[in-house]
């Protein structure tokens, strides 16, 4: 059984849900007291892709002061992908995801010199209260080249799966590509998973809508 390891970084303000998404990924579960990350937190899930190969996910889960450090160039070294996240009912975490991804585009690359594929998380969608309309965050997704975006509710579990194993595509991708495994096919695969996740946004804003 071959097996493939990828470092994912989760990076993102302070109390937008980091630990929370990451737990809910590898445990699938949730609770409200988690204590306030300090560093960076790790965690590990094992993912069998296909009947011979497995993928071992590395996540590290970074605390919210750290880009005002030195470290996350520490962090951030060899990531595969990266998922910034933001809290729909906070205006400013959604405006520090720039930052964040401009620390993350001049610290890190991949070895092609590509940068880092980076996935837009707008978490806590089933929150009736919203400070960030859609339009904005697909005009920020378009200017700071984010792989795509989505909403979810960490707390109730929506697109959390999702979102990974959209992430974990583009990563399968870009591994074909280093290795000059790729055909056309795989080359035009990041615009189609693109549309699916679009198409799932559509659903996640209408559940919300409802639900509020």
């Amino acid at each position: 059984m071959a097996e493939l390891l990828f470092k994912v970084i989760i990076i993102g303000d302070p109390t937008v849900g980091k630990t929370s998404f990451v737990q809910r990924y590898v445990n699938n579960s949730y609770r409200k007291d988690y204590k306030m990350t300090i560093g960076v937190d790790f965690a590990l899930k094992v993912i069998k892709w296909s009947d011979n190969r497995n993928i071992k996910l590395q996540l590290w889960d970074i605390a919210g002061q750290e880009r005002f450090t030195s470290m996350t160039r520490v962090y951030y070294k060899d990531a595969h992908a990266c998922v910034i996240m933001f809290d729909l009912t906070q205006r400013s975490t959604f405006q520090s995801a720039v930052k964040w991804k401009k620390d993350l585009d001049t610290k890190c690359s991949l070895l092609d010199g590509s940068p880092v594929p980076c996935l837009l998380l707008a978490n806590k969608a089933d929150l009736a209260h919203r400070e960030v309309e859609q339009s904005e965050i697909e005009d920020m997704c378009k200017e700071q080249d984010f792989l795509g975006w989505t909403e979810t509710s960490v707390k109730d579990g929506l697109m959390v799966e999702e979102s990974m194993r959209f992430l974990i595509e583009e990563m399968m991708t870009k591994h074909s590509e280093m290795d000059d495994l790729t055909d056309s096919t795989n080359q035009n695969g990041r615009g189609e998973n693109n549309i699916r996740l679009n198409n799932e946004i559509g659903k996640i804003t209408q559940r919300s809508r409802c639900s509020c």
